[in-house]
């Protein structure tokens, strides 16, 4: 990397956005006004909010709001002081943190609000995660969501439902993250975090809150080129447990078509932990889930044949990568003993990924069975899916001829 290139990536931004700012909404006398006032932080005596936007040389300015409520509907905003990502404690931080350090940690708390329960760890990278897991242990959690995606969690957000502990720290310090968010830490972690001085370690108290935001909505303000604006409500899943799902079936050609086997208490379980881990990926998207783990991920893609394959493509790859990064300590594309890679590749090929057994959970109908097909073949015993298709009826054959069995949500989960 060149000097000029390195010096860019130093520079600090000063932003010229104003210290306030007022969003109204108006309809003929009425007025609806929300308040904000930017944030910053104090670090090695310099106060500044943040230090770009998704680049160098992108102002940006972080926003809270202060005042004001806003009605739309049966419906209105969260109330002002109930913050997250907004106002956070910054504990540590070699300097200033960037919008991406900001916007990661926000969706992976948008994903971690479901999961209160059971130690939660939420890994996320360019604002998709790459990781999350739910375990017995808080350290047990971070080493699956780590080790589901070990490559990508590289240089990630961390997020934690649970006071950070020694065992946890010392294994989130054999990596390089770049945040850490979490609702405390115990004595003696920042001693262990304090080693990786540009580790950004946030403290936000209301993350022990987190479920209170469950099915709170806030407006999603998206910008235009040419300025304008779209705003919306922001997305709530609304099955959220067992009881909101319903076994697939539809009427095609004047033939009822339905599934003939009932999940499992498990695949009830790795199902909805997936749908709500699919509220923070990026559409389209189709992933696998295992054992309330992230097997495979994929985000992003125009088509579901098409990203249904490469959240397959990826499973086979981070299991070889897990595997070699476990017996070997180096990563897969690194191993030079040619039998020891073939030993691992047969390994992968005869588990198929990890994906035998798992959930396939897709944010949008399957317009053609042919997406559904792509988790079949891999052993994938559950589906689960918005349904609505007029070839709804496919996916049914295809499960039922599987002896797999299928879910409906009765919602798609886009986000883009």
């Amino acid at each position: 990397m060149s000097e000029d290139l390195k010096k860019m990536y130093r520079t600090v931004m000063e932003d010229h956005f104003p210290s306030n700012m007022e969003i109204s909404f108006v309809e003929g006398n009425e007025r609806q006004t929300l308040f904000y006032e930017k944030v910053g932080w104090i670090i090695d005596d310099v106060k500044k909010g943040l230090r770009y936007g998704e680049n160098p040389g992108q102002e940006a300015a972080l926003y809270r709001l202060i005042n004001g409520n806003l009605v739309l509907g049966e419906a209105q905003t969260i109330q002002p002081g109930r913050y997250l990502a907004s106002d956070i404690e910054l504990l540590q931080s070699g300097k200033h943190p960037g919008k991406t350090n900001l916007t990661d940690a926000d969706n992976a708390l948008n994903i971690l609000r479901y999961f209160v329960d059971k130690p939660s760890v939420v890994i996320v990278k360019h604002n998709n995660p790459c990781g999350v897991a739910r375990a017995a242990s808080l350290e047990e959690a971070y080493m699956k969501a780590n080790m589901a995606d070990r490559v990508a969690a590289f240089g990630g957000c961390i997020a934690l439902n649970r006071s950070v502990d020694k065992a946890t720290a010392e294994a989130i310090s054999q990596q390089y993250a770049e945040v850490v968010v979490a609702p405390d830490l115990e004595e003696g972690v920042m001693d262990i975090f304090a080693k990786k001085k540009n580790l950004r370690v946030i403290r936000i108290a209301n993350i022990d809150r987190l479920q209170t935001f469950v099915g709170e909505r806030f407006v999603d303000f998206k910008s235009l080129i040419d300025g304008g604006i779209i705003a919306q409500w922001s997305f709530v899943p609304q099955a959220r447990s067992k009881d909101d799902l319903r076994l697939a079936e539809c009427e095609y050609g004047g033939k009822m078509f339905r599934i003939e086997r009932e999940p499992t208490e498990q695949e009830y379980a790795d199902m909805l932990f997936g749908w709500l881990v699919e509220s923070g990926i990026t559409s389209n998207s189709v992933i696998y889930i295992k054992d309330e783990v992230t097997v495979g991920i994929g985000t992003g893609e125009q088509d579901r044949v098409g990203v249904a394959e490469i959240a397959r493509d990826k499973a086979y790859r981070k299991l070889a990568d897990r595997y070699c990064f476990e017996e070997l300590s180096i990563p897969y594309n690194e191993i030079a003993d040619e039998n020891k890679k073939k030993e691992i590749d047969q390994r992968v090929a005869e588990e198929k990924g990890g994906l035998i057994g798992a959930a396939m959970v897709s944010d949008a109908f399957f317009p053609f069975r042919d997406g559904v097909d792509v988790g079949l073949r891999e052993g994938i015993s559950a589906v689960i899916q918005p349904g609505g298709s007029l070839n709804d009826y496919q996916s049914i054959e295809a499960c039922n001829e599987a002896n797999a069995t299928m879910v409906y949500t009765g919602q798609r989960s886009f986000k883009h």
